[in-house]
């Protein structure tokens, strides 16, 4: 998984930049075929920075979102948040649509009546 910070409008320190290395890197936990993700913190408006985060997942899947807050960091908390959210909500459906489609072929298997019957 690549993981790649970039900034508009200022720097982020070296220890900011591991900081929300270390909070994105958990987004592993909750779909684990992420192949990159993007994060662009914009400084432009210093008193609020905002924070955009794009996750690209195997089989072209692209989960995007945006955040902005007092502080760099509190901005990332609220963004990382909701990223879990699309992250979890996306792997249900993914669970749900396999389970549904399997109980559905083991439905029809029971329901066709056999030749000796």
């Amino acid at each position: 998984m690549q993981i790649q910070i970039s900034t508009r409008h200022g720097h982020l320190s070296e220890e900011t930049r591991e900081k929300i290395q270390a909070k994105v890197e958990r987004l592993n936990r909750y779909f684990e075929r992420l192949s990159t993700i993007e994060i662009t913190v914009d400084l432009e408006h210093r008193e609020v920075p905002s924070v955009d985060l794009k996750v690209s997942a195997e089989h072209k899947h692209d989960f995007v979102a945006t955040a902005q807050a007092e502080n760099v960091l509190a901005s990332i908390d609220v963004v990382v948040e909701k990223m879990e959210q699309q992250l979890r909500k996306y792997k249900e459906k993914v669970q749900d649509r396999h389970r549904t489609s399997g109980h559905r072929q083991s439905e029809a298997s029971t329901d066709t009546p056999t030749a000796g019957e």
